[in-house]
């Protein structure tokens, strides 16, 4: 979920601070889901999917695999997400 928070942040162009405002929660634990490959145990999965919620209510679309976006956008081809794996309905980049 990392690469997607990153990704994410990096299309609205907000910086972590920004990010950590609006979703009300500390710029340690947004570095935390950035920073870990694995950061189950370090951030909740509620605060992750709350950080989703709040880049979702800027106007990011989270797609899953076969699920096509509802306007203009980038993803993954087939086959070049070596690293992608699903994690609570979401892609994760794995170490």
């Amino acid at each position: 979920m990392k690469t997607l928070i990153k990704a994410a942040r990096d299309l609205l162009g907000m910086t972590q601070a920004e990010l950590c405002e609006k979703a009300n929660v500390p710029l340690i634990t947004l570095r935390r889901i950035e920073g870990k490959a694995d950061h189950r145990g370090l951030v909740s999965k509620e605060t992750v999917e709350h950080i989703q919620a709040t880049l979702e209510a800027e106007g990011v679309q989270f797609l899953e695999s076969g699920t096509v976006s509802a306007g203009p956008g980038i993803a993954l081809k087939p086959g070049n997400a070596e690293g992608i794996v699903e994690l609570q309905g979401s892609p994760k980049k794995t170490a």
